[in-house]
């Protein structure tokens, strides 16, 4: 059983459709004992960061998203799931994130002639072989909103890079953790292939 993390502001039912649509099962949760006995665990996200862990410590998530990630089970972050893996954000003020990726999150700079958020399809370069994108042809477009991006301390975790004013990581992987900023829910057949793969990632 797949556990989606239930932190009060995920969109949590297009990402269980999605897990159901490849045949996996998956339940939103914040039950601990379902997040520890679950095979896979799902982080979504959507929101500002700073609200986003307050709810994660007010629903007392963040020591069985750490078990969890400890646990070598599979784990994927999607959007603020990817962010709040990091040490701290700068969205409207500092945040301390769960600390579990060295790095920071930073807003897209001004000055670039873009619009912030940065919303919508965009394409993705492979920067290293990941089996979450077993099947995936390099430089598939992805469905993106987001005004902040992570900066990881180590680079050999970026799985994908995008380009946005600025290359930044559109993915990360270490170990048994892969988190993506894009949403692979909103992303058509390259976003269910993702999904497809985690679910049967072992």
């Amino acid at each position: 059983m797949i556990a989606i993390i239930d932190y009060g502001m995920g969109n949590l039912r297009s990402v269980s459709k999605a897990f159901e649509a490849v045949g996996h099962q998956a339940v939103a949760t914040r039950d601990p004992l379902m997040i520890g006995n679950a095979s896979h665990v799902v982080l979504p996200g959507v929101g500002a960061f700073g609200d986003c862990m307050a709810n994660v410590e007010r629903y007392g998530l963040a020591e069985p998203i750490r078990a969890a990630i400890q646990s070598g089970k599979p784990f994927l972050g999607i959007c603020l799931g990817l962010q709040l893996l990091f040490e701290e954000s700068e969205e409207f003020g500092t945040h301390k994130g769960l600390g579990i990726i060295p790095g920071k999150v930073r807003r897209f700079p001004a000055g670039q002639g873009l619009k912030v958020p940065h919303m919508g399809w965009n394409n993705v370069t492979m920067e290293k072989s990941c089996p979450l994108f077993d099947g995936i042809p390099d430089g598939s477009y992805w469905y993106f909103v987001h005004s902040y991006y992570v900066d990881p301390s180590d680079k050999t975790v970026v799985a994908t890079t995008t380009d946005y004013g600025t290359t930044f990581a559109s993915s990360i992987w270490r170990d048994n953790v892969v988190a993506c900023q894009f949403h692979p829910e909103k992303s058509q057949a390259v976003g269910l292939q993702l999904i497809n793969n985690f679910g049967s990632w072992k």
